[in-house]
């Protein structure tokens, strides 16, 4: 039998399937700033979408953190007491200075908001089945599968989110993940490599971390880019145009669609995944109303599309 979690607990009919929280924000004595990624991204996400006026804090589904038996459904627990030596996350996460932190630091402000954007897109993976369509403004984890993080990934959440789905939720039997980070989704990759139930589709550029030969042999289909495109002439073909057709093709066939924000390297990402958003909501695509409505006898197929919001080194062909 399932263990019980706090993660599946009923969401009001009033919230937007968008889940979010503070705790998302990794700060910790300028720390963070040693790493390119953008530690604080998620809560810009969140005020750039207020400002808008699409949603306010009553309207947000608060993220729950994962527990330990929640991280037990994928990952090893030889893995997880590797978290407790700082020095491992400190490897994980690329931010030295973490070696020297005792780990009840480590837990509390570099973990902690990892655990909770992991419990964020397993709440959403519930969601976007009930309504249709969900947000985790966070997650995307790819690079950590059951047994090894890395990458800034110490949480393996979409593997979490479609095995608590599979254990979960009656009916639902397949799975696709459209992966459109810049980097190869290793982790996932490794975590389905002979699970047929789970279809990835991957786009990256292929001379680039990781390049982990093992794990592309569990990609259905993939797209290796090569170097030439600069951000700027990416930006002008379009990522919120990219978002907008999978999310269409997701709607038009009545599939639950799941959008974690996966990376971002830069301070204009923030902006650009609230562009998408605003844009997914103008077109009809995304409603709160519609999130009601249409969630009655959707297919039985989760699609999972990570955001390609890492636009260092890609390439679009």
């Amino acid at each position: 039998m399932p263990h019980r979690t706090e993660l599946y607990h009923e969401v009001p009919p009033t919230c937007w399937p968008i889940v979010y929280s503070p705790d998302y924000n990794i700060t910790f004595m300028g720390l963070e700033k040693l790493h390119p990624f953008d530690a604080g991204k998620w809560g810009k996400v969140i005020n750039f979408l207020k400002e808008e006026k699409l949603i306010a804090d009553d309207l947000i589904v608060q993220a729950r953190e994962a527990t330990e038996e929640d991280l037990l459904v994928v990952h090893t627990r030889r893995y997880l007491n590797k978290l407790k030596w700082s020095f491992v996350v400190a490897t994980i996460t690329e931010i030295p200075p973490v070696l020297f932190l005792p780990n009840f630091l480590v837990q509390r402000k570099v973990l902690k908001p990892l655990r909770t954007q992991t419990g964020g897109t397993i709440m959403a993976g519930k969601l976007a089945i009930d309504r249709g369509w969900a947000i985790n403004v966070g997650g995307g984890f790819h690079h950590c599968s059951s047994d090894k993080g890395g990458g800034f990934c110490a949480y393996a959440d979409i593997t979490l989110a479609i095995k608590f789905l599979f254990e979960r939720v009656e009916g639902v039997s397949k799975a696709t993940i459209i992966d459109l980070d810049a980097h190869q989704g290793n982790g996932h990759e490794r975590d389905f490599m002979d699970d047929h139930r789970v279809y990835i589709m991957d786009v990256y550029n292929r001379y680039i971390y990781p390049g982990d030969g093992f794990a592309k042999r569990a990609i259905k289909r993939k797209v290796e880019l090569d170097w030439g495109t600069e951000d700027t002439e990416y930006l002008q073909k379009g990522i919120v145009k990219r978002d907008e057709a999978v999310f269409r093709a997701a709607r038009s066939h009545r599939i639950p669609i799941l959008m974690v924000t996966s990376g971002g390297y830069q301070k204009r990402t923030a902006r650009i995944i609230a562009d998408s958003i605003l844009n997914l909501h103008n077109l009809g695509l995304i409603d709160k109303e519609l999130a009601t409505s249409e969630a009655k006898n959707p297919k039985v197929e989760l699609m999972i599309r990570e955001s390609i919001l890492d636009l260092t080194n890609l390439s679009l062909q």
